[in-house]
């Protein structure tokens, strides 16, 4: 199952995709995994568009 939402899929807040932000944080101690900085950057970009804001990544 893809970890990625479907465009069907319905659009949730930015105090629900807040929260995973938070809770992925939490889980990985403050040291991201790969695989947890690929979904950490997903939700970085749907909290983005719930918001109307940006995201930029530190190059």
């Amino acid at each position: 199952m893809s970890r990625y939402p479907r465009s069907a899929d319905p659009v949730r807040s930015a105090a629900v995709v807040n929260e995973e932000i938070r809770d992925l944080w939490q889980r990985s101690d403050g040291c991201l995994s790969p695989d947890d900085e690929e979904e950490y950057q997903r939700l970085l970009v749907e909290w983005a568009a719930v918001t109307g804001g940006s995201t930029k990544s530190a190059a």
